[in-house]
């Protein structure tokens, strides 16, 4: 599958590059890139666009929360932050606009469902925001705004329906201490990516057998996830 024109995509952002070739690279995964230097073909990949769109989305949604919620603490920020960036959100946003469509990969990820991948998505996602702020150059982030935050609004409205603002460890723990003698642990059994954008992979234990996986881009991130999945085995959650 080839991807689609990209002009569909500037229609579902609501922005149209002056530059085509940054939006080209945001799109461009490592898999096809690599293919065509294979080819002798130079063609960069949307890796170090990634980088930078983590920072854009970081300080936008930081700046948003701030300002939409005088009453909170610091840590409440940051979780309600932690809630709204992590890799399950930036790929349902992904999905939202269609993006896996338009992405270019190489032919081991087109066969494995790449354009599916959560973390494909994730990744093309902050690509496409840096692309964006880069491309609009003084009013970068405005711009990004526009077609970002409606986004994050509509995932604030979501968990705030389902109650997603609770700490899922806490949560767990409290109803494992209901039993004398059970031990919970969060036990970190794969980590993998750059340093700049790990993504890890974690079971909760309890008394040694493995009652719920989560993956986060921080150890703290996959913790909550395990810890959630292991609240729905045991019903607590839907």
């Amino acid at each position: 599958m080839f991807p689609l024109a990209i002009e569909g995509l500037e229609r579902a952002i609501g922005y149209t590059f002056n530059n085509k070739s940054i939006l080209v690279e945001a799109l461009t995964h490592s898999s096809y890139a690599n293919e065509l230097r294979a080819r002798k073909q130079s063609v960069k990949c949307n890796e170090r666009l990634e980088f930078l769109g983590d920072s854009v989305l970081s300080i936008i949604v930081s700046e948003y929360l701030y300002s939409l919620h005088g009453e909170l603490a610091e840590g409440e920020l940051t979780k309600l932050r932690a809630a709204v960036v992590q890799s399950s959100a930036l790929a349902s946003y992904a999905k939202k606009i269609g993006l896996g469509d338009y992405l270019y990969l190489g032919n081991g990820e087109e066969k494995n469902c790449g354009r599916e991948r959560q973390s494909i998505l994730e990744n093309a996602f902050e690509a496409l925001l840096a692309a964006v702020y880069l491309d609009a150059g003084e009013k970068g982030k405005e711009t990004v705004s526009v077609f970002l935050l409606p986004l994050i609004k509509a995932e604030l409205e979501r968990l705030g329906a389902r109650g997603a603002h609770s700490d899922h460890k806490t949560e767990l723990q409290q109803l494992i201490q209901q039993a004398e003698g059970d031990f919970l642990e969060y036990v970190t059994v794969r980590e993998y990516g750059p340093d700049h954008n790990k993504t890890f992979e974690v079971e909760a234990r309890l008394n040694s057998n493995v009652i719920g996986k989560g993956k986060g881009r921080t150890k703290r991130e996959a913790e909550q996830n395990a810890a959630k999945e292991a609240l729905e085995l045991f019903g607590e959650i839907e």
